[in-house]
């Protein structure tokens, strides 16, 4: 019976997928597309929760092996599926979430002519996003680590007709590719290693072994594992697809951005965890790296002008703070981080779709303002959302951040200090965003404010639910000890639930830095967008530093330099030297060939008793070549 719901549980979306493709709105009609969609994700997310309940109840751990998938010498692996504490959790969010995207696409996507086009590559990701987090071993997470590869460059490039769309498609799928071939090596290192990729079976390998030319290969099997991490989760170098993923549909950019794709790098190193533990500066790496890409990031969105980017940009520097924590070792933390900004970007995304959808495709928050009057649940739930990411308390965002924040001043000063600077220029670009799109006297034309309202109950319905989530998520895990997610998670990430807590003073310290740093971000915002009412200069009027900021330190012009253009040149060369020179080789060559067989078919005269003479011939020089030579 298991095996049979785990199957439903995976293969429903899929169903959507296939019927939503094949059949379309022809057959079904455009308003049963997106019924067909969402009921899909909606079983699954039933069955999830099931399976959350039972494991609750008796922390069993759900296994389905399907078959033996590939046999080579000592190396085997199955294709089977774990549903365990983590797994479950991440089902969860993704199937809640996603099915939540797919009820607001309904209202968002009505009028588009491919509708059913949108819910079945909507449905093929998160099918592919349950296979990626259910999967047993490292090649089943393979599988779904390509598929919403896949899947995120047919949705970037959904309304291709824009070329732009299509460029940032190919720009996510090939950023992709390069941290792929990292993850591969990675996975081929510790198969080497280990001779299995299976989780359990990895993890008590792992904890056994001795050789120190293992525990060499280990490390760099970590950094390839980790450079798959990069491009999924968009850290640094490998993060400038992310931005340029906001060419597709603004729900696309929600189930991307909140709580499927980008935290698949985050969920590879947690369940791998038993692996980077032995590696610590691969793991103080990670830390770094995730500590200067939250500050990086952070620090463009300050000065973005279109509401996508500015949450694009969000999201990079928030995947930054959950590196920071799983380099530290603090693997729980940044799942708690994953669940609750899974909740406030979300919200925040699907609210900037409602303003989008409003002002008739407007995206420049320079031509907004004003719109809390005329859309007040929209304002409403993104405000909360944006207190929630800002980490004001009480909310969700307050408690997971805090958590990162108090782990990073245990650890190490240098890193707290990043990620608390990046914490205040999230609150400072977060209410920049709120205010200058809400805020204020209204900056569009005529026409748009005539057509300004709010969005249907589709739109608004999610946003209300995930605004709530943003509220009341932290209490999952509560400070001082009071955590239901670490005792949770502890048969996955052992010692968590028992671990030492940090002395009460300690704690209740960071809680009021954290707080003192994003009310510093909120009246900062307040005193210059509102007190002030600053709107961003034009582009064409921008400079210095803040023009360096909007242009994004200019880094996709600098990677254009270093790698495109010399693969352009390069190609260049082959077409116009390279290939018409190996063209002339081989022309030449069958030439040569055509002109020697000329005189060779004179030797074919029919003559038995030639022929048996060369035969002779032949078999001497073999004997001789054998035995004599």
């Amino acid at each position: 019976m298991e095996t049979i719901l785990v199957l439903i549980l995976l293969l429903s979306p899929f169903a959507g997928f296939l019927i939503n493709l094949l059949v379309g709105k022809k057959m079904t009609g455009r308003a049963m597309t997106g019924i067909i969609a969402t009921t899909a994700v909606l079983i699954s997310f039933v069955i999830s929760l099931v399976f959350f309940i039972q494991n609750l109840t008796t922390g069993d751990v759900i296994q389905v092996d399907l078959f033996q998938w590939i046999a080579l010498e000592e190396f085997s692996t199955e294709l089977a599926f774990t549903l365990d504490q983590l797994s479950l959790l991440w089902l969860l969010f993704v199937t809640g979430i996603g099915a939540l995207i797919h009820i607001y696409s309904i209202g968002y996507m009505k009028d588009d002519e491919n509708i059913d086009r949108y819910f079945s590559y909507l449905n093929l990701f998160i099918f592919f996003m349950m296979v990626l987090v259910a999967g047993s071993n490292l090649l089943v997470m393979f599988i779904g680590w390509e598929g919403v590869g896949l899947c995120s460059y047919l949705l970037i490039g959904f309304w291709n007709k824009d070329h732009k769309n299509n460029n940032a498609a190919k720009k996510a799928f090939i950023m992709n590719r390069i941290g792929d071939l990292g993850f591969l090596i990675g996975i081929f290192t510790l198969g080497y290693l280990f001779k299995t990729v299976d989780y359990a079976t990895l993890k008590e390998a792992v904890s056994t072994m001795s050789n120190p030319e293992v525990t060499s290969l280990l490390g760099v099997a970590t950094f390839a594992l980790f450079i798959g991490a990069t491009g999924k989760s968009a850290q640094i170098p490998l993060y400038t697809w992310l931005p340029d993923a906001m060419a597709g549909p603004t729900p696309v950019s929600a189930l991307i951005h909140a709580a499927t794709m980008v935290t698949a790098g985050i969920f590879m190193v947690t369940r791998l965890n038993f692996v980077f533990d032995l590696t610590p500066d691969i793991q103080m790496l990670i830390a770094i790296v995730g500590a200067v890409t939250a500050l990086f990031a952070a620090s463009i969105a300050v000065a973005q002008t279109d509401i996508k980017k500015v949450l694009a940009y969000s999201t990079v520097s928030q995947l930054g703070l959950m590196f920071l924590a799983v380099g530290l070792g603090a693997y729980h933390i940044a799942v708690f981080h994953v669940i609750t900004h899974a909740f406030f970007k979300a919200c925040l995304f699907l609210g900037s779709g409602s303003v989008i959808h409003a002002m008739g495709g407007e995206q420049d928050m320079r031509r907004m303002g004003g719109l809390k009057g005329a859309m007040l649940i929209t304002y409403a739930t993104f405000a909360i959302a944006t207190l929630s990411i800002s980490g004001i308390p009480p909310l969700a965002g307050f408690f997971s951040k805090d958590e990162i924040m108090m782990t990073a001043f245990e650890h190490n000063k240098i890193l707290w200090a990043i990620g608390a600077l990046a914490s205040l220029l999230t609150a400072f670009y977060m209410f920049r965003a709120l205010y200058l799109t809400f805020f204020g006297k209204f900056r569009g034309t005529e026409e748009q404010k005539h057509h300004l309202h709010e969005s249907p109950s589709t739109m608004t319905m999610p946003l209300v639910i995930l605004a709530i989530l943003a509220v009341f998520g932290g209490v999952i895990s509560l400070p001082f000890g009071l955590s239901w997610l670490n005792g949770y998670l502890e048969p996955v990430l052992p010692g968590i639930a028992i671990a030492e807590h940090p002395p009460v003073g300690e704690q209740a310290m960071t809680m009021v830095i954290s707080t003192v740093i994003a009310f510093i971000g909120l009246g900062l915002a307040y005193f210059i967008y509102v007190k002030k009412s600053t709107v961003p200069k034009e582009d064409d009027k921008m400079t210095g530093f803040s023009k360096l900021l909007y242009n994004k330190y200019y880094i996709d012009e600098i990677y254009n330099i270093l790698f495109i253009k010399p693969i352009y040149v390069l190609a260049d060369f082959s077409n116009q030297i390279l290939e018409p020179l190996l063209k002339d080789i081989f022309r030449s060559l069958g030439t040569l060939v055509e002109n020697l067989s000329v005189p060779a078919k004179k030797l074919q005269n029919g003559s038995v008793g030639f022929y048996l003479s060369f035969f002779v011939l032949g078999f001497s020089l073999l004997i001789i070549f054998l035995f004599l030579v």
